[in-house]
């Protein structure tokens, strides 16, 4: 198919030339990431350890759970590759289980956020 090769080159090359998102920017985006178990975003759990973003806009995400047991790694890779779809041109993630994680990962918000749906942090 003719077309198919010339969408995909088109494609490539728009990926190419998406411009870099901040740290900030990745964050911002991944708050629409949601923990399926208990409620809250993933940033305001404490759940990313780190961001590192390439000069082609390409994101690894290190990236932990509430428990290494936790069945949900692939509902929350494929709910971050779509939080970040049209600022990163591929995501990884990177699970890391040290440190492992606490309550005292939870931001202020997160707090809040768990608070209101009744849990005692």
């Amino acid at each position: 198919m003719p077309g198919t090769a010339q969408t995909t080159a088109a494609a490539q090359e728009e990926r190419h030339e998406r411009p870099v998102p901040t740290e900030e920017q990745v964050l911002e985006a991944m708050k629409e990431v949601i923990d399926p178990e208990l409620m809250v975003n993933v940033v305001d759990l404490g759940l990313i350890y780190g961001v590192t973003i390439d000069d082609e806009a390409n994101v690894v995400l290190d990236m932990t759970l509430t428990s290494p047991a936790c069945p949900l790694t692939d509902q929350l890779e494929w709910s971050s590759e779509a939080a970040l779809d049209g600022i990163a041109n591929t995501v990884t993630i990177n699970w890391v289980w040290m440190p492992p994680w606490s309550l005292e990962c939870i931001t202020d918000e997160g707090r809040e956020q768990l608070r209101y749906i009744g849990f005692n942090v």
